[in-house]
């Protein structure tokens, strides 16, 4: 559905140039009856991300409820925002050079028009004037663990915040238990505060039919399958021990399956972009971002899926593979452990020699193979974004005091 935005322009101070607010036609001003949530949506870009897809999936969840009612404010056109028109949810742009000082100046502005009851922030970080009670997703903490991994833009617009946020809020979600025991080390002033709620899978992430699994092979090239790996290709996620681990196995196999790559490259990936070029004649191939159907026919096309990342507040590209009955092997850094439980293979982060054995096991045994796809659709059953969903409105109440 197509969507055109309405314009008006509201009166500067101070000698200002206006500023330009848009607001999304076919959804009223929800009734007063049920509690207002405004929910910032920076999260909501166009190259969508691990926290793009645990806003646009909750929020959507949440609005079904019908038990609160929704806005969405943002400082540029939201991704998806037709679908969230479709369920219900308002959501107003008011353009800003940088999210950022959209976030600490026109936000504060917005809400001091009394017409919001609560302020969810799924990115981290609020508003350091914040005029209503707040609740902020904080997915992990890898900005302040791991600053070097992290571009200086997305440290700046997060490290000044993050303490005082923490302060802020009347509750703090994170979504695992290793994150929880993270932020209540770093911050313990806020340790009370924290709620710790499990994203959920779509259930579109299910086992593939035989001839889904033959179409995706045969794209790909590889009609016996392929070792798969999804997410950001950035120093983070440990991408050298991955390849490293690949490079072994094929130097002592030429026949082993190829390794497919898909995420785009994030910040500091030029040695990655030269080491994965180098290994192309091998048979890596780096299918940059796709489109959420071709992801999950890559995921049941998968022989295997590894993810040896060094840091996850919780890691949903491993269990949205267990979901399709992919064999997984990850790390046994943070949160994985947590999120695959017994139901995939752990290695130590920094050790691309067992992370090669592990791949090779799943390759050669195909028993253990079979037994790790079994468990690991048992284990995704865990995540449903209902449950997330009904423990993030007792979350809403707590903070609001209803």
């Amino acid at each position: 559905m197509g969507l055109e935005a309405s314009q008006a322009v509201r009166k500067g101070t101070g000698g200002a140039a206006p500023l330009r607010r848009r607001r999304r036609p076919g959804v009223p001003y929800p009734a007063m009856s049920a509690p207002h949530v405004a929910v910032d949506l920076r999260a909501l870009v166009p190259e969508e991300t691990g926290i793009g897809v645990y806003t646009r999936a909750l929020l959507l969840e949440l609005a079904g409820r019908k038990a609160f009612s929704y806005t969405g404010l943002a400082h540029r056109p939201p991704r998806g925002a037709e679908e969230l028109t479709a369920a219900g949810i308002a959501t107003e742009e008011e353009a800003a050079p940088l999210g950022v000082l959209w976030q600490q100046l026109r936000l504060p502005r917005r809400l001091d028009r009394g017409d919001f009851d609560l302020l969810w922030s799924p990115l981290l970080t609020l508003p350091l004037r914040c005029p209503i009670p707040a609740v902020a997703t904080v997915h992990d903490l890898t900005t302040l663990l791991l600053p070097e991994t992290h571009r200086l833009k997305v440290k700046w617009s997060i490290l000044p915040f993050l303490r005082p946020s923490l302060e802020r809020a009347e509750r703090v979600v994170t979504i695992s238990e290793a994150s929880a025991r993270d932020i209540a080390f770093h911050f313990p002033q806020a340790a009370h505060k924290v709620r710790v709620v499990y994203p959920g899978i779509d259930p579109a992430f299910r086992p593939g039919t035989s001839a889904e699994i033959e179409a995706i092979r045969a794209e790909i090239g590889a009609p016996e399958g392929y070792v798969l790996y999804v997410g950001t290709l950035e120093p983070r996620k440990n991408l050298g021990a991955l390849l490293d681990a690949w490079e072994a196995l094929h130097d002592e196999n030429p026949h082993v399956p190829p390794l497919v790559l898909v995420g785009g490259y994030g910040w500091g990936s030029r040695h990655l972009v030269r080491r994965i070029a180098a290994l192309a004649a091998k048979g890596v191939q780096a299918l940059g971002h796709v489109d959420r159907g071709r992801l999950i026919r890559l995921f049941q096309g998968a022989r295997v899926f590894a993810y040896p990342s060094l840091y996850e507040g919780f890691g949903l590209p491993p269990a949205e593979a267990m979901a399709c009955g992919i064999p997984t092997v990850v790390s046994d850094a943070s949160s994985l452990p947590e999120v695959v439980g017994t139901a995939a293979l752990r290695v130590p982060a920094g050790e691309p020699g067992a992370l090669a054995q592990a791949l090779y096991r799943v390759l050669q045994e195909p028993a253990r193979a079979a037994e790790l796809a079994g468990r690991g659709i048992e284990q995704a059953r865990r995540f449903r974004w209902d449950r997330a969903a009904a423990e993030m409105e007792d979350v809403f109440r707590e903070a609001a005091g209803r």
